[in-house]
């Protein structure tokens, strides 16, 4: 019982990783990275490849960025070729968190073998980021755990992922045409409300008489365009910044229920 304790102690220290420069056996300058849990550590093992340590320091990781679904499809993907491949879990966690160039994933991924080191299972330790992995992702790692087909069913997960992401995408695709229709139009408009009508309203009141009613009524709103322009691109600049963030805000339920319309179909197929 205490070997075990004492095995989980030392599965749940975390390696950094270290920038060294030193001279090697034939007194070349020769520069590296490794990864260790402490410098003392590092400097011993360099010391015994015969390596005569001069500078070692820790290498700073960013903590910008943000994962996104194709993060994590991506992510996805590459865990269910390397399991389908027979590479061990942990490893294939160690591969894609090093290749990643996004340190918010790169510390996702860590965490997440950092649980499976301990002894959770994998369905366990996603659970864990429901705003990554949802309901169906961890029950279906949970079900190819229990059954013995996680390469199979992560190979599922993947294509599901990629036809989600597929999706999402078409429908940003759709939705910028008739945006940027509405966007020139309103420009279009403004343009001629505040700068066109007014140069015509001179002569307009030149020619007489009473003007028709639909001219009136430009005219007017002309007058409300030149008085209260920077009410309306003030108003119209706070809605779209509104709506990007009341849809960033609600992205996760947006995408959770995507992902629900679409699962039956994407995984029978």
């Amino acid at each position: 019982m205490a070997t075990t304790t004492a095995a989980k102690k030392e599965l749940s220290v975390k390696e950094s990783t270290f920038l060294w420069e030193g001279k090697n056996k034939a007194g070349k300058v020769v520069r590296g990275e490794m990864n260790a849990p402490s410098a003392a550590v590092a400097q011993v093992t360099l010391r015994r490849q015969g390596i005569a340590v001069s500078k070692l320091k820790q290498k700073k990781i960013g903590s910008g960025g943000k994962v996104t679904d194709k993060d994590i499809t991506l992510f996805t993907r590459q865990l269910a070729t390397m399991v389908k491949s027979g590479v061990p879990l942990l490893q294939a966690f160690d591969i894609v968190g090093k290749g990643t160039n996004n340190p918010a994933l790169a510390k996702l991924l860590t965490s997440i073998k950092t649980d499976v080191e301990t002894g959770s299972s994998l369905a366990t330790a996603f659970r864990k980021y429901p705003i990554y992995f949802d309901a169906l992702f961890c029950n279906l790692v949970a079900a190819g755990e229990q059954a013995g087909i996680l390469d199979t069913l992560l190979d599922r997960l993947a294509s599901y992922k990629e036809k989600i992401q597929a999706i999402k995408s078409k429908l940003k695709s759709a939705m910028f045409y008739p945006t940027s229709i509405l966007v020139v139009a309103f420009v279009i408009t403004a343009v001629i409300m505040i700068f066109v009508v007014p140069a015509f309203k001179g002569v307009f009141a030149s020619f007489g008489g009473d003007l028709p009613g639909p001219t009136l009524v430009v005219i007017a709103i002309s007058d409300y365009f030149v008085e209260n322009w920077y009410v309306i691109f003030g108003a119209l600049f706070a809605a779209i910044y509104g709506g990007c963030m009341h849809s960033n805000a609600h992205a996760p339920f947006k995408s959770q229920w995507i992902n629900t319309r679409s699962s039956c179909l994407s995984l029978a197929i």
